[in-house]
């Protein structure tokens, strides 16, 4: 069985990766990747933003919204 198309191509799978989480990034502070804390910063119309801290220093090291996190509730 290939899992390769004729064209040499992965066929699409829908369901695969919509969303990854870091669980390692470079710090510029430590010089080196290591792992991170996820921090909720805002929550946007459009999804959820958060902050990737270094576990080491606290050094923020990335942004990510997640656009699968839309409410569409109000809040009052």
């Amino acid at each position: 069985m290939n899992p390769y198309n004729a064209q040499g191509q992965r066929p699409q799978n829908q369901s695969s990766f919509k969303e990854l989480d870091a669980t390692s990034l470079y710090c510029p502070r430590c010089r080196q990747a290591g792992p991170v804390r996820k921090r909720l910063l805002l929550v946007l119309p459009q999804g959820e933003e958060y902050e990737y801290l270094c576990a080491r220093c606290g050094t923020s090291v990335g942004m990510k919204i997640d656009n699968s996190a839309q409410n569409d509730r109000l809040i009052y």
